[in-house]
């Protein structure tokens, strides 16, 4: 017979775990954490917020001090590596066994991502063609994943699951150029040596995957210890060797499924004929032998990359990135109007958002379609298609990141920043509406074939 009393601790904590279980939960804390970010920039505790970013601290040995970095950069290099390993992590998932492992199923988003980079950038290049604003091209060529998917699940079960698989490819090819733009494009000068350490710290990652190693604490050690620590010091961005570290991450099994069920089978039989009188709550000695069994059973049936995948998810997207909001999404909004548009950044980064994602996404889309190299997916039309374009306009964090790579003065990163939440704002709620209009319409069509 089931326990129906639950435990106080369980009443306080069920309702905190069924909202993280919601697809759309990372996206409306993101959006909370923007809120308040930009509240502490525009109030009276506004000098306080920025001076805690601007505290350094780091490790001293021996009357030396190392890795001494301000905590905003902390933040960006050291919290966001774990977001970028995260991406990493999804990206070689997909490959090896998702939508991108399938050539021919990945064409149209692949093609609709490349679209959605190449055209903004061009767009914000075209008002910024020199200078120190120049080097924004990459801003708008980022899609927000956490908040594009929120706004789509919002919108509730009923549009089509392939506008969502459609959505999630697209943002994580996205998130593939967003870091390859990174790595060539917004790295400093490079120590060859640190360099090449981190590689051969790469390599025995990889040989040990190889080899068959699949203790993630081996992985974690070299990687945090050997790859991530080399990179920053090399002047390679070291969001870059995040992602490079999860590649090396095994994504095989070592037991199969169908003999992992039979496994467990046996376990279970064994189990319940080890204790016939289960009257007490204790197990017996081979009971618990059983339930190891059953552990190491379940480990070998699932890839690692996976099960680091499962348990980091919910740290990124309730803790890392709602900290990055907080430290770089607070803008101050009491700005003089004409040092606000003393240049084109602002407009180009909200044109390049707003404009470049839409035209990027369903132009190319259309294209690959209309060559026939590639078909729409079940469910999709042009209207579909022009609202995944406006939610992919959408580009918070990754925009953000990349604007804190791009300029060094204050004020070129507020306006870019201004540009990043006029965009995204504008382009979720348009995104939400053409969705909405599309599903109402689905339904009245539903409705009239049905009563016919």
């Amino acid at each position: 017979m089931e326990q129906t009393n639950r435990r106080p601790i369980e009443k306080l904590v069920t309702p905190i775990q069924n909202f993280t279980k919601q697809e759309k939960a990372g996206g409306i804390v993101l959006g909370i954490s923007v809120i308040i970010a930009l509240l502490l920039a525009n109030s009276s505790f506004s000098e306080s917020y920025h001076h805690i970013l601007e505290h350094t601290f780091g490790f001293k040995f021996d009357q030396n001090t190392y890795f001494e970095y301000s905590l905003h950069h902390w933040i960006n290099d050291g919290l966001m590596a774990i977001f970028f390993f995260v991406v990493g992590l999804e990206l070689k998932r997909e490959i090896v066994g998702g939508e991108l492992s399938n050539p021919r199923k990945a064409l149209l988003p692949i093609a609709a991502a490349l679209g959605g980079m190449l055209v903004p950038a061009l767009i914000y290049y075209v008002f910024n063609p020199s200078g120190e604003v120049q080097s924004g091209w990459g801003i708008p060529m980022a899609t927000d994943i956490a908040f594009a998917l929120g706004v789509l699940y919002l919108l509730g079960n009923k549009i089509p699951s392939t506008l969502k698989v459609f959505l999630t490819a697209l943002a994580i090819v996205d998130d593939l150029g967003a870091v390859l733009v990174i790595a060539f494009f917004y790295t400093s000068e490079i120590s060859m040596l640190y360099l090449l350490i981190g590689s051969l710290v790469l390599l025995t990652m990889y040989i040990g995957n190889k080899m068959g190693v699949r203790n993630i604490l081996f992985y974690a050690i070299l990687g945090i210890g050997g790859v991530w620590t080399t990179f920053l010091l090399s002047g390679v961005h070291a969001t870059i060797a995040a992602v490079l570290a999860a590649f090396t991450i095994p994504a095989d099994v070592r037991i199969n499924e169908k003999i992992f069920t039979n496994n467990i089978q046996k376990y279970l039989d064994r189990f319940r004929k080890a204790d016939p009188d289960d009257s007490t709550p204790a197990l017996t000695n081979e009971q618990l032998h059983i339930i190891e069994e059953i552990q190491y059973s379940t480990t070998s049936a699932t890839p690692p990359l996976q099960r680091l995948e499962h348990g980091m998810h919910p740290v990124v997207t309730f803790i890392v990135i709602p900290i990055f909001a907080l430290a770089n999404a607070g803008v101050t909004l009491n700005i003089d109007f004409e040092h606000l548009f003393s240049n084109n950044v602002a407009l180009g980064v909200a044109l390049g958002l707003l404009v470049g994602k839409v035209v990027g996404v369903v132009g190319f889309t259309l294209l690959m379609v209309k060559l026939k190299i590639a078909q729409f997916p079940e469910g999709m039309n042009f209207h579909n298609l022009l609202g995944l374009g406006l939610l992919a306009s959408i580009g918070f964090t990754m925009s953000l990141f990349i604007t804190s790579l791009a300029f060094t003065h204050q004020e070129l990163m507020t306006q870019a920043k201004i540009g990043i939440f006029v965009a995204s704002i504008v382009g979720g709620v348009l995104g939400f509406l053409v969705l909405k209009y599309q599903r109402k319409k689905a339904d009245s069509i539903d409705q009239k074939s049905k009563s016919i």
